[in-house]
């Protein structure tokens, strides 16, 4: 087997699996689901973070391949606007492909909360959802805050 056939194959396996794991969501939903499902939102979540960024560094390399790198100038002021970012994602900037890589391996945690919440919410397990909830609505306060200042 090929290098190059080994990443699409695994990939796919574990994409399958968390299919498979929302099928069980359906059915009487037990602890090793919730495991299950949660470790494999994990594993998709870094995969596709890693692949998206692998790609905008690809496509830094094409686009700005041989220009010289200044790096003796950093404004930190205005550093990230999302509708700035939405922009330069739209016209194919490789920087806003890296954004992006990132966003998505900093929501992963996010969507591993939310996920938590639901599946203990399936267990009927209150104590843990109210947890979870706590846990979310720090993040989210975070993400808030953060951007405020």
């Amino acid at each position: 087997m090929a290098h190059k056939d080994l990443v699409p194959k695994t990939f796919m396996r574990v994409f399958q699996k968390v299919l498979y794991t929302f099928a069980v969501m359906k059915k009487a939903f037990k602890d090793k689901d919730l495991q299950y499902l949660l470790g494999n939102l994990l594993r998709v979540g870094v995969i596709v973070s890693m692949t998206i960024v692998a790609l905008g560094l690809l496509f830094f390399l094409i686009q700005h391949g041989r220009s010289a790198i200044h790096l003796n100038h950093f404004d930190a002021r205005n550093l990230f606007s999302f509708s700035d970012f939405i922009a330069r994602l739209k016209s194919g900037h490789s920087a806003a492909v890296i954004e992006l890589g990132v966003l998505c391996l900093i929501a992963t945690p996010v969507l591993r909360v939310i996920f938590a919440i639901i599946g203990f919410g399936k267990e009927k397990d209150g104590m843990y959802v109210l947890i979870s909830s706590i846990v979310l609505a720090i993040i989210i306060m975070s993400i808030f805050l953060g951007a405020l200042f």
